[in-house]
């Protein structure tokens, strides 16, 4: 594979593209984490919830124990403190579980935000590249070999801007048709360019 192109601002571009690349991945991460904490502040509720079910029904645990001491009445009074303390400990459950809810939620989105950006990031800029470095790499095996060099100026022939072509020569075509090196060269050098490598000195 060759990742980088031949030529220096071609070379810069896609150095500053990889970079860039890093960066919104690392941006994409700070985001996610701070989307995390954001919505996981949200437990608070949930913990006063817990808190306030567990004093209340410890609260009244309390005063349901002092009432079934009094002689003759004590059970029966103290009954519907034992239910406000369940109901207290049914309140401090229902906190618990927003908690698990909101923390399992700010993982999601966390985790959906994150794998979003690098996502985008692979399929837009990572693939391409990939994809054009695997191209490079078999480009620039042909144009080590000499008997290419005539495959490759047909390509150029075929795929280059007319006006790019014929600035090599005034009969390009003619040339190659009859075997001109110099002008195959120049050919199989203006399709290797558009691949990002530079043909190998004679």
């Amino acid at each position: 594979m060759k990742l980088y192109s031949d030529f220096g601002g071609r070379r810069t571009y896609q150095i500053l593209g990889d970079l860039a690349a890093v960066a919104v991945i690392i941006v994409g991460v700070v985001v996610a984490v701070a989307i995390h904490d954001a919505i996981a502040a949200f437990r608070s509720i949930g913990a006063d919830v817990t808190r306030s079910g567990n004093d209340f029904s410890s609260t009244m645990q309390d005063i349901g124990r002092r009432l079934s001491g009094v002689p003759l009445i004590g059970g029966g009074i103290s009954a519907p403190f034992s239910s406000a303390s369940d109901a207290g400990g049914t309140l401090a459950d229902a906190g618990t579980s927003w908690q698990a809810g909101v923390e399992h939620l700010a993982t999601l989105v966390g985790w959906t935000v994150a794998a979003l950006v690098v996502l985008v990031v692979l399929v837009g800029w990572v693939r391409p590249r990939l994809v054009g470095g695997v191209r490079r790499a078999a480009v620039a095996r042909l144009a080590t070999a000499s008997a290419s060099l005539d495959l490759l100026a047909l390509r150029a022939l075929a795929t280059r801007p007319a006006r790019a072509v014929t600035k090599l020569d005034d009969d390009v075509v003619a040339a190659w048709r009859r075997g001109d090196p110099e002008v195959i060269r120049r050919l199989a050098a203006l399709e290797l360019r558009s691949s990002g490598v530079r043909l190998p000195e004679a």
